[in-house]
């Protein structure tokens, strides 16, 4: 029994039965197109293959690397398309994995603009038209499913119709591929195909932090790809300055091109999001759903997607149409436990490490303009990612009563609607935190 086969068994053995039977009884491995380090299931239609990858993929994922030792990508497709993905990894197996991970779908034409991405969505549309002209690197960073890797993606897809070799790697996958390489002394190997190729696109790369050896094979590959004009788009959680253990070489090499960020989408871009994958996914869905979804849903994009497929799903076998009660009723677990998974303590702990205040200091009573402000951003984020009521924050925060939080809360909208700067900053953090809580 191969590996992948295996891991199906073992994910049998960790959901329910009827979880399994639904989903995972019907994933057939597709030996012929996967690697060792792409491993391809094939199922019955689009819809499922969309809800197995949001929910099992990353365990399944774990599971195999367990069974194999590899962190191998887990690609969920279709009958449909199985003969694209033969098609693809056909071409030559050190090439295949240039464009087998690019996922089709991540164009420009349906990504979702609005004031929080459009810069980054600009400067990705001039490097698909100039590569390695203008902007090279792009280095483009933010939170967790914001949009990062679908830019990046549409800047390779668009490339690859001109005929352009095209890589893309997670940050891990190019340190496994070089880990492998170098205890198989085959460096020249390694060194060939990442240096030959007209775009390196390189996901993740925060998690080059404090790997020395890697560090110094990414700066060589960089430097040998950057002074042949080749284009490099890089995509990050953080800001290079911000990646711990990163080399200042690598840092400045990093912000030679341009670095642009994507926020997490104003309520309006949300809608529109929401709106766009419902369309793509053949969802009817009413506005009010769809308002109560981009009010009460986090910023990542693909939890949305996840959401919205299994609103459909549970619509299709319960044979109910989504109204607001069906919607609020589906979704109200996840929402109570993403709130219940998170403690004041562990907000004020976050937020005063990344604005460099001791935790005490947000609990005093100082009044140094530096702690009232990391104070009322703790306070917000209580509010909005916790079920504590504003009697209990108030009690963590040493105050007379609810009404000294209500008074705090009212004055953090009116500085939100002020200072475009410190809502960012919320927006950020924010952020971050459901993204650490997520994993």
């Amino acid at each position: 029994m191969s590996v992948a086969v295996k891991v199906l068994d073992k994910l049998k053995q960790e959901i329910s039965e009827s979880e399994y039977n639904r989903y995972i009884k019907n994933l057939k491995y597709d030996e012929k197109s996967s690697r060792d380090d792409i491993v391809i299931y094939i199922t019955n239609n689009i819809l499922s293959a969309k809800w197995i990858k949001t929910k099992y993929s990353q365990k399944i994922a774990h599971l195999y690397e367990v069974e194999s030792g590899i962190r191998a990508e887990i690609i969920i497709d279709t009958k449909s398309s199985k003969t694209k993905v033969k098609k693809i990894t056909t071409k030559s197996s050190e090439s295949s994995s240039s464009s087998t991970l690019l996922n089709p779908s991540f164009t420009f034409s349906s990504f979702v603009l609005g004031e929080s991405n459009s810069l980054a969505f600009n400067v990705s549309k001039a490097v698909a038209q100039t590569p390695g002209e203008q902007y090279n690197p792009l280095f483009i960073y933010g939170g967790v499913g914001l949009g990062k890797t679908h830019l990046m993606q549409a800047v390779g897809n668009e490339l690859l119709k001109s005929g352009k070799r095209i890589i893309y790697n997670t940050f891990e996958q190019f340190m496994n591929r070089y880990t492998a390489n170098l205890r198989s002394k085959s460096m020249d190997r390694f060194r060939d195909y990442y240096r030959n190729c007209d775009i390196l696109l390189i996901d993740d790369i925060q998690f080059i932090s404090n790997k020395e050896q890697t560090q110094d094979e990414f700066f060589h590959t960089f430097n040998e790809l950057h002074s042949l004009g080749k284009q490099i788009v890089i995509t990050s959680d953080r800001a290079p300055k911000k990646i711990a253990g990163l080399v200042d070489r690598l840092k400045s090499r990093f912000e030679w091109g341009m670095l642009v960020s994507i926020n997490p989408p104003e309520l309006e871009t949300k809608i529109a999001i929401i709106q766009k994958k419902i369309q793509l996914n053949g969802v009817r869905m009413p506005d009010d759903v769809i308002n109560f979804l981009a009010s009460n849903l986090g910023n990542n994009i693909r939890e949305i997607e996840g959401t919205i497929i299994k609103l459909n799903a549970m619509s299709n076998l319960l044979r109910q149409p989504i109204t607001l009660e069906f919607a609020k009723s589906a979704v109200a677990d996840y929402l109570n436990d993403k709130k219940k998974s998170i403690s004041i303590e562990e907000i004020v702990d976050f937020v005063a490490k990344e604005l460099n205040i001791k935790p005490a200091d947000l609990r005093s009573k100082k009044r140094a303009k530096k702690v009232v402000e990391a104070r009322r951003v703790a306070i917000y984020l209580s509010r909005n990612l916790t079920t504590y009521s504003m009697p209990q924050i108030a009690v963590y925060f040493g105050m007379k009563d609810h009404s000294a939080i209500s008074h705090s809360m009212k004055k953090i909208e009116e500085i939100i609607e002020e200072d475009e700067n410190f809502r960012v900053l919320l927006d950020e953090l924010q952020s971050k935190i459901e993204a650490i809580k997520a994993k």
